[in-house]
């Protein structure tokens, strides 16, 4: 039996059938969130007024780079979906949100290789 109406089976409408796949990243980003927020708090608790040295030295730390990269990559997913269902809901001009769409995600990507950048040069000493 049908649930379409004969009009939308000649239109072609109906689900993209990718909206399960992005709600569920953004939720399991949500969830990855939670340890690591905590883990990052607890983390400037503990190096509240420390001298650069050791502030340098403890993100250096690959004990402390690896869940910070974590945090990032997961914060900048959740972003990036988040914006993302924004733009596709409220932009309507089509090349605008092609425009917009292009700019989330190149901003997604350049925001991780950054602070993945940042993080190797904290690790090897640089």
């Amino acid at each position: 039996m049908a649930t379409k109406t004969p009009l939308a089976l000649v239109r072609g409408l109906g689900a993209a059938r990718s909206g399960t796949d992005e709600f569920w990243r953004q939720r399991l980003s949500a969830v990855a969130l939670l340890p690591l927020a905590a883990f990052f708090i607890g983390l400037l608790v503990a190096l509240a007024g420390a001298s650069h040295h050791r502030v340098a030295t403890t993100l250096g730390d690959g004990w402390v780079a690896v869940p910070l990269l974590l945090l990032v990559v997961a914060c900048l997913v959740h972003m990036k979906i988040g914006v993302q269902v924004v733009i596709e809901d409220y932009v309507h001009d089509k090349a605008l949100k092609l425009v917009l769409l292009m700019a989330n995600t190149f901003f997604s990507y350049a925001m991780a290789i950054a602070a993945a950048a940042a993080l190797v040069k904290l690790s090897l000493g640089g």
